[in-house]
């Protein structure tokens, strides 16, 4: 056995049985996963005779702080009242006893604390519900006030938002539709091999990446990148006292703020989405010719006439609705940061959140509205 192994040993003396502790109890030599078991083995075997019995640790080779965490513990957070130890250890031993706390213990909910609870969360979702609805009424009233005078519009931030937003996220959006693309082929090739219905691979790709899989897509990878981004600014503007400032000054946070970003994201976004639909076809159509055969000339001859205009027009307009709704999530928590880090984050991650389930959840919206018109 290495001698630095931790561990203890029991030695029969005239005054009865004796507790060596031995080895080096240290991090570098707990952190080990066999020591570790094996000591943790050895410490609930001793559980009994360790509460009387003298401990020594004159043996030792080596003690820290973790190592002495280890044995006040085992030892039911109290230092045994016959211990032969050197006074550096003593120190070591009283440090972690004045440090070391109890866990507190464990809540039990009842009937009126879970209710208190839903109902905190009901509030909170409603207070949600109404900084939205305020913040759509107030982005109402900037759009016609933008109307009425273009020229006090603040295009210089549209202009940057829609290169920020727009240009910089192709690259990532192409090569995940593409990818999305090439699996989806495969995976669809594989069940209409078995059918004979090769050429109806067409048709599934265009109407699920035209419809519904590439403007969805496009919203999530923008939510997570661009409206989390938007939070951030907002919120570490809040930091800075920046949004005060504007306060003091006069100038509006929803004209200035909230405007130019929802407008840049409903006019990216389309574009985005047809942008990641072209490269999940492309993807899709090369995947569909090294597993079936298909010829991209075929794919591409096929693909207006399986997928209609309606489907694309129906596209567009839902990217222009999460464009909206992605921009409105990510100035309304944005908006309510404190001005703490903490506060940030926690913006920043529950804007993010918010996001992506609202695209979602509007997504299957739209799907059941247009159903039923037969689109």
């Amino acid at each position: 056995m290495d001698p630095n192994t931790p561990r203890i040993q029991i030695q029969d003396t005239p005054q009865g049985q004796s507790l060596q502790v031995l080895g080096a109890w240290t991090a570098a030599e707990l952190s080990r996963a066999s020591v570790w078991t094996a000591l943790t083995a050895q410490l609930a075997s001793l559980e009994s005779a360790s509460q009387e019995a003298p401990w020594s640790l004159a043996s030792i080779e080596k003690l820290d702080y973790l190592g002495a965490q280890v044995l006040f513990r085992h030892w039911g957070h109290r230092i045994p009242p016959q211990l032969e130890l050197q006074t550096s250890q003593r120190e070591l031993l009283e440090t972690v006893a004045k440090f070391t706390v109890s866990p507190p213990p464990r809540m039990r909910l009842t009937l009126s604390d879970l209710l208190a609870m839903a109902g905190s969360r009901l509030f909170t979702l409603l207070d949600h519900a109404s900084g939205l609805l305020r913040l759509v009424g107030q982005l109402l009233l900037d759009l016609i006030r933008l109307l009425r005078r273009p020229k006090q519009g603040p295009w210089r931030d549209l202009s940057g938002h829609l290169y920020q937003i727009g240009a910089t996220a192709l690259p990532i959006t192409a090569l995940v539709g593409f990818l999305i693309g090439v699996v989806l082929a495969y995976l669809i090739s594989q069940q209409l091999k078995q059918f004979g219905a090769d050429s109806f691979i067409v048709n599934i790709l265009g109407i699920s990446l035209v419809r519904e899989l590439g403007p969805v897509l496009a919203a999530i990878l923008i939510a997570g990148r661009s409206g989390s981004a938007i939070t951030a600014q907002i919120g570490v503007m809040r930091v800075t006292e920046e949004l005060d400032a504007m306060r003091v000054m006069g100038i509006a946070h929803g004209f200035r703020l909230v405007l130019p970003r929802a407008l840049a994201l409903a006019v990216v976004m389309p574009l985005i989405s047809v942008w990641t639909t072209l490269a999940a076809l492309a993807g899709g159509m090369l995947a569909a010719s090294a597993s079936m055969g298909i010829t991209p000339g075929f794919f591409i001859e096929s693909l207006p006439a399986a997928v209609e205009v309606s489907n694309l027009v129906l596209a567009t307009a839902k990217s222009v609705v999460f464009g909206l709704l992605i921009a409105l999530v990510g100035c309304h928590f944005g908006l309510r940061v404190e001005p703490n880090t903490e506060s940030l984050g926690k913006g920043t991650t529950a804007s993010v959140v918010t996001s992506i389930t609202v695209v979602i959840l509007v997504d299957a919206l739209f799907a059941v509205l247009f159903k039923g018109i037969g689109i």
